[in-house]
């Protein structure tokens, strides 16, 4: 779930260039979590606690880098001109890719092509998480 929500918010949001403040429930509508931006175009996740989980940040190059509560660096995401979304490990080795079809659906693969989930934003705003199967995971709004 936290790569869906860091090419997400990080790569998709932070285009806006604005502040903003989104909440993350799971299948059941209970909130898992949030997710803030400051006016530099940093975004910080937080738990259901309000205890910061990590930071995402993107560069002048399109590279978005996430980090750990702790500051480490826990990998990087970079989008091509086609609008495809490639994920790097901390090591820069790649971890997946995320596509979005012209109906708005985003598909994410693994480092094999193998389908590992989708999401879609509705016309309200609220973005639905689905697994490989097309089941309801969870959603942000």
């Amino acid at each position: 779930m936290k790569k869906f929500l860091t090419v997400l918010f990080s790569v998709l949001f932070l285009s806006a260039n604005v502040c903003f403040g989104i909440n993350s429930y799971d299948a059941y509508g209970q909130k898992t979590g949030s997710y803030k931006q400051d006016s530099s175009g940093r975004i910080t996740e937080y738990d259901s606690y309000g205890r910061k989980v990590g930071t995402y940040k993107t560069n002048s190059s399109g590279v978005t880098t996430s980090y750990d509560e702790y500051g480490r660096k826990t990998g990087s995401y970079k989008q091509d001109s086609s609008g495809r979304i490639t994920e790097y490990d901390s090591f820069g080795r790649k971890v997946g890719t995320y596509k979005t079809n012209s109906s708005g659906v985003t598909t994410s693969y693994d480092k094999y092509g193998r389908k590992t989930g989708s999401f879609k934003k509705d016309s309200s705003g609220r973005i639905t998480e689905y697994d490989r199967y097309g089941r309801k995971v969870g959603s942000y709004r």
